[in-house]
């Protein structure tokens, strides 16, 4: 026990002493989980991909990594860390700071969209050892020339799933370009989406991986079986499972096209923020339906099992059968879509007496059902819930040279809304989709719908329920 204790405590690590000092001067003698098993393999200079979420310690742990390196000396930018929005990157950039305070002269400087480019360039100019920044004005600079990136021997990639969910992308791959090959890369996640374990494989090596959520498990899937009477009742049934646990994003599976047009018109009628997904959908509006689910501007998605193939939702709060699948396959690959990343997941799956064989090759392959009573019908008397965010779209893409980053700095300038409020940004060729917290929605239009991107005025709207 003793030497678990022992192997927690800051004292532990190869630090220098004057990072050691400071941290006893701070209050910091405990490691959190995220720093005792990232700091050691960051220290020894190898890539690490962390899975933390904001408030585990994860500052800490690259923080304390870059610093430890760094060579106060040489005025050249060693270490860049790239965050998702101005805030956070004024947290880290003042977590750094404090970290920092045993070493003299070390200047941290932050580079954000939002905040006006001439004083930047001044501050570059005067050399920095650390920049905290966010993607769209870090690409910005280093296109002016006034950035480079020739001396960073660390790059921090901080809360990348957010970055990857705000559209930043082909951004993160111009910088990571200018970036020297031979330099440590860390990189932390609160999610794990195929998209960072493809950008992973891209720009690290041989990265050492920390998990301190616990990851997939049948634990993290809750699976509950309702007896229905009869296919009148399955829709009642329904609105009453959403009603009872309020997810954020729930897909509702039903084995017919037809079907899952009229469940979804159905729980519309009700007051539901609700989409269909099915074969029929041209394109445009599929993609549409997708970014506004994925964004979470809408709380239901009823989809058939083909048009939900390649479906790349993290974060999937419930699964609703709406009848059992024909194969037993499909109905564990239905409930597989929740409960990811150590998140808890709920699959509930509605029977009839007719569907009694198909409940028996469940038992079969899988052991004893969890049957439950439906919730009280005095759910009913609640009106629908609404989804957190609001989804604006605006007439203008990559095409027109609209990026994210400048999607983002219109939405946070002066008197904008916080960079908190903003949620997944994305880009087509002639279009653009951002999420905003429904609370600043006309906030956020007016910002965008007066003010500029690139110059130009796009117009913009609010798409779905209003």
């Amino acid at each position: 026990m003793g030497q678990a204790d022992f192997s927690s405590s800051f004292s532990s690590l190869k630090l220098q002493s004057a990072l050691l000092e400071n941290l006893a001067t701070l209050g910091y003698q405990t490691m959190t989980p995220i720093q005792a098993r990232s700091l050691p393999p960051v220290l020894a200079g190898k890539d690490v991909i962390a899975q933390g979420k904001t408030g585990s310690g994860k500052t800490a742990a690259f923080g304390l990594g870059l610093l430890q390196k760094l060579d106060v000396k040489r005025f050249r930018v060693q270490s860049l860390v790239l965050c998702p929005t101005r805030e956070l990157a004024d947290q880290v950039a003042r977590e750094i700071r404090k970290l920092a305070r045993g070493i003299h002269n070390i200047k941290v400087l932050t580079l954000c969209g939002g905040a006006p480019f001439g004083p930047q360039v001044g501050s570059l100019e005067h050399g920095a050892h650390i920049i905290v920044g966010t993607p769209g004005r870090v690409e910005d600079h280093l296109g002016k020339g006034t950035l480079s990136l020739d001396d960073v021997s660390t790059l921090v990639l901080d809360e990348a799933d957010r970055m990857l969910d705000m559209g930043f992308q082909d951004t993160l791959d111009a910088i990571i370009e200018r970036a020297p090959p031979q330099r440590q890369t860390l990189l932390f996640s609160a999610t794990f989406p195929e998209q960072i374990q493809s950008i992973a494989r891209h720009i690290m090596v041989e990265p050492v991986v920390v998990q301190v959520a616990d990851s997939h498990d049948s634990t993290s899937i809750q699976q509950h079986f309702f007896k229905v009477n009869d296919d009148a009742q399955r829709t009642t049934a329904l609105r009453l499972l959403l009603l009872h646990y309020c997810p954020e994003s729930a897909v509702v599976f039903c084995n017919t096209k037809r079907e899952t047009q009229e469940v979804a018109d159905a729980l519309g009628g009700h007051g539901f923020s609700v989409l269909a997904l099915h074969g029929d959908l041209e394109q445009r509006d599929r993609d549409q339906t997708l970014v506004r689910f994925a964004n979470k501007s809408v709380s239901v998605l009823v989809a058939t099992d083909v048009a939900a193939r390649g479906l790349d939702i993290d974060g999937l709060d419930a699964v609703i059968n709406y009848h059992i699948a024909h194969e037993s396959d499909a109905h564990t690959h239905r409930i597989g879509r929740t409960g990811r990343a150590g998140n808890q997941g709920i699959a509930c799956t509605l029977y009839s007496e007719k569907e009694n064989y198909k409940l028996d090759r469940l038992e079969t392959s899988g052991g004893p059902l969890d049957k439950r009573p439906l919730p009280p019908t005095s759910l009913l008397e609640q009106a629908a819930y609404r989804p957190p965010m609001a989804t604006l779209l605006i007439d203008g893409g990559k095409k027109q040279k609209v990026r994210p980053g400048d999607i983002l700095g219109a939405l946070t300038g002066q008197q904008g809304i916080s960079g908190k409020e903003v949620g997944k940004i994305q880009v087509f060729d002639n279009r653009a989709y951002v999420a905003v917290s429904r609370s600043v929605a006309k906030l956020a239009l007016k910002k965008i719908g007066e003010g500029k991107l690139k110059g130009r005025s796009f117009r913009v709207r609010q798409i779905g329920h209003q």
